[in-house]
């Protein structure tokens, strides 16, 4: 084991000692304060970390260990087995820096803040999912399992999924996350590439952050792979990278120049907002800012959903 994720550990240990008032207190804890927080930790026991990726680890950790008390954590299960966690609202940068690995033009980065709470599903919904409420299953990698996420589904086939399942609960509660909404989630407080922190390794190659978090090309072996096998966001959501792209609700367009408040999208278009990235993806399509799109009856087996309410 490397010394400085040693010296990570210790130094998150004794920050989690030595300020568990700040940690566990009701108010939520900005990636900001951590960092400064940290920093005067490492200083007062005199422990030098010069490779960024100590700070990484020891942010990434404490938003892990004290997720419920930062975020408040809430979540609900279906007679569908689709749970649900509780996302409280909030500001952040929606986008990308300009100096990020791989960003994209049409990442331009803006503030968004969000006025009300949201549940989101923690994982994509699954084969198993797809056929209890459609009575069939449309996946290509059908012989993955009923705990995989379901795919060759277009935009307007989860339309119809999500109204079935109103249906069938007598409610109207269902639907697709924003665009913002997803990111947000996606990200968890975090500013890097990843949730878990930036991009090491381009293309196919073998990166250990998206590695530990999502299924791309450089792991997945050229298929999907059943949801929740690899490490959740510190909000408990898994699979935000690779695997499958996501639908959203929103029209694809250009981002706003300013701040928004609540963003739905434009108000029509010719494709819809996929987020997330796949299973056949380099890197750098499986970050928290990389936005793809398609027509919404386009059918593909690296595109899914995850439900949003």
């Amino acid at each position: 084991m490397k010394k400085n994720y040693i010296a990570s550990l210790l130094i998150a240990f004794l920050f989690i000692m030595l300020n568990s008032n700040l940690i566990f207190s009701e108010e939520c804890i900005t990636q900001e304060q951590l960092e400064a927080e940290i920093l005067k930790e490492r200083k007062k026991w005199d422990i030098n970390l010069d490779n960024q990726y100590g700070i990484e680890e020891i942010i990434y950790g404490l938003q892990l260990i004290s997720n419920s008390n930062l975020n408040n954590i809430q979540t609900w299960t279906n007679e569908f087995d689709m749970t649900f966690v509780l996302i409280q609202p909030g500001t952040f940068d929606m986008g990308s820096p300009k100096d990020e690995t791989d960003r994209e033009t049409d990442e331009v980065q803006h503030s968004v803040t969000l006025t009300r709470s949201f549940y989101l599903q923690t994982t994509e919904v699954t084969q198993g999912q797809w056929k209890a409420v459609m009575g069939s299953n449309p996946s290509n990698f059908s012989s993955c399992g009923d705990d995989c996420p379901v795919e060759l589904v277009s935009w307007e086939d989860t339309k119809e999924f999500i109204e079935k399942l109103n249906l069938h609960e007598n409610t109207n509660r269902y639907r697709l996350p924003s665009e913002a909404q997803w990111e947000y989630a996606a990200r968890a407080g975090s500013t890097t590439a990843l949730a878990n922190g930036n991009i090491v390794k381009t293309a196919c190659n073998l990166d250990t952050n998206l590695d530990a978090m999502g299924w791309y090309c450089g792991n997945a072996n050229n298929k999907t792979h059943p949801v929740a096998q690899k490490q959740a966001n510190a909000l408990g959501l898994y699979d935000m990278h690779g695997n499958v792209w996501e639908w959203c609700q929103d029209w694809y367009d250009t981002y706003p120049a300013n701040s928004v408040t609540d963003p739905m999208g434009p108000s029509s278009g010719t494709k819809r907002v996929m987020r997330g990235g796949n299973w056949y993806n380099e890197s750098r399509r499986c970050r928290s800012a990389e936005r793809g799109s398609e027509s919404p009856t386009a059918r593909h087996n690296n595109i899914g959903l995850r439900l949003a309410y």
